[in-house]
């Protein structure tokens, strides 16, 4: 890398893809990460203070309110946070010359497609999570400059609160587990969200707005689909290959599962573009979560 070293800011560091691109992105330049106190992205005034102090050459945005049903009953929060907030470090990276990485979500679509969802595709999201999300990404694409917002689809790791660490849980607590079988997606490991990141930015020519030379929106997420009921079958298989018993599996429809926010029936992702761009394809979801349980 020529000149200076980049500076990048790491936001959401403690969330699953965020913890991973703490060492992904380690190589590739100084990585700040600020606690909560100094920046929240929720107070959406703190976001402008802290990036004129810092001042990044890029921005890695991994923080969102994730919680869909909760979402349901907290809008306001969630749309500061994942609506809001997206818009100021937009404008605070365009003003000083800095490129900037967003996450967002396959909940964006209403899952009555048949085709992975390619990026052109409208939008149309079930959800408060879905709604909240699209509008950073339409608050991002209105400032313009040099940014990437990177959808991906049922995120999982190692640690915090998802799917694989539930279903290993209750695995062992439950002798019946139900799980929805009506719901198509593709799970895709945070670790390889966060290498495919940091793949880009290592393609980078420079440091500041030619950082990012393909803006756009992207699909990043693994190959495959499955279904909940699908990726918890996988979970328990290899759980049923260490010691003591593990819970029965059966399958229900979404309608014997009543919550709060409806989710799409059907949000595979197409990921042509990023492979086209930036010669990045992660693995089927079945080799990303051998991968992820060894």
């Amino acid at each position: 890398m020529n000149g200076p070293q980049r500076r990048i800011l790491l936001v959401g560091a403690s969330g699953q893809v965020g913890w991973e691109l703490q060492r992904s992105l380690a190589p590739l330049g100084e990585v700040f990460i600020p606690g909560r106190e100094r920046l929240n992205l929720a107070q959406v005034d703190s976001i402008r203070p802290y990036l004129a102090e810092i001042q990044p050459t890029l921005i890695v945005n991994a923080a969102a309110y994730t919680a869909v049903d909760k979402a349901e009953e907290e809008p306001e929060q969630a749309l500061a946070i994942n609506g809001k907030a997206p818009g100021v470090l937009a404008e605070t990276a365009r003003q000083q010359g800095a490129a900037l990485i967003h996450y967002s979500t396959d909940y964006v679509f209403d899952g009555q497609g048949v085709y992975p969802y390619r990026e052109g595709d409208t939008p149309r999201p079930l959800n408060v999570y879905g709604q909240t999300k699209l509008a950073g990404e339409q608050a991002i694409a209105a400032v313009g400059g040099a940014y990437l917002i990177l959808r991906t689809s049922w995120v999982y790791g190692l640690r915090g609160h998802n799917f694989l660490l539930t279903m290993q849980r209750l695995a062992q607590e439950r002798e019946v587990l139900t799980v929805v079988n009506d719901q198509w997606g593709t799970p895709t490991w945070s670790r390889l969200i966060a290498e495919g990141t940091a793949q880009i930015v290592a393609q980078s020519r420079g440091q500041r707005q030619d950082s990012i030379p393909q803006a756009g929106i992207y699909h990043l997420s693994c190959g495959g689909k499955t279904t909940w009921h699908g990726f918890a079958q996988a979970i328990l298989a290899r759980l049923a290959q260490g010691a003591g018993p593990v819970a029965r599996l059966e399958a229900i429809p979404s309608a014997d599962y009543p919550i709060p926010a409806r989710r799409p029936a059907f949000s595979c992702l197409d990921n042509t573009r990023i492979k086209d761009t930036f010669g990045i394809q992660l693995p089927s979801w079945r080799t990303a979560l051998e991968l992820a349980l060894s």
